[in-house]
């Protein structure tokens, strides 16, 4: 028998079973999970997939928009009804990949912006945080701002090279536009 080691690092991917009635089997543990349990994996950054235990589909998608629409509808929503309404409207339109991209990008750049704020904030009072990030606003505001009016020159710019493209191919065929 093998003792592990607390201090070594899990670098393997935790496989997650869900199960016909609902049921979350976590084979790392021999135990049945909650999405409570499942939301605190996220929450450790911990690596997991779970899989459908019948057909071995990959449902990780599927268990952590759930535990999304749990978050949403308890307590206080991230989202507003209009910003879902702009994200629903993407689906199925040629942007789609370009928002998912914009959006997933835009996350991590908070991501990391809340983990630097992390490790210069070590031993913060509420009351220090609450004064930090009245001062901080402005700032977080301006890389923000500064990030949108960055896409927004770049989608521009994207737009203007694939006019000059159509331009260039509709003038191969001597069409003009």
């Amino acid at each position: 028998m093998h003792n592990k080691n607390p201090s070594d690092k899990k670098t393997s991917t935790r496989i997650i079973k869900k199960y016909p009635n609902r049921r979350l089997y976590d084979t790392d543990t021999s135990s049945y999970i909650t999405l409570s349990e499942v939301k605190q994996l996220v929450m450790d950054s911990e690596l997991f997939v779970v899989l459908d235990a019948k057909t071995g589909d990959d449902l990780t998608r599927s268990i952590l928009l759930q535990i999304i629409l749990e978050e949403e509808t308890n307590g206080s929503p991230m989202f507003t009804a209009p910003v879902l309404a702009n994200v629903i409207r993407f689906y199925g339109h040629a942007m789609q990949g370009l928002a998912g991209g914009y959006l997933e990008k835009n996350i991590q750049s908070l991501v990391e912006i809340q983990a630097k704020f992390g490790e210069q904030s070590k031993g913060f009072t509420p009351e220090m945080w609450t004064q930090f990030m009245a001062l901080q606003s402005p700032v977080l505001q301006g890389m923000m701002g500064g990030n949108l009016e960055q896409s927004k020159n770049i989608f521009s710019k994207m737009q203007e090279q694939m006019q000059k493209q159509t331009d260039q191919m509709l003038g191969v065929f001597g069409i003009k536009s």
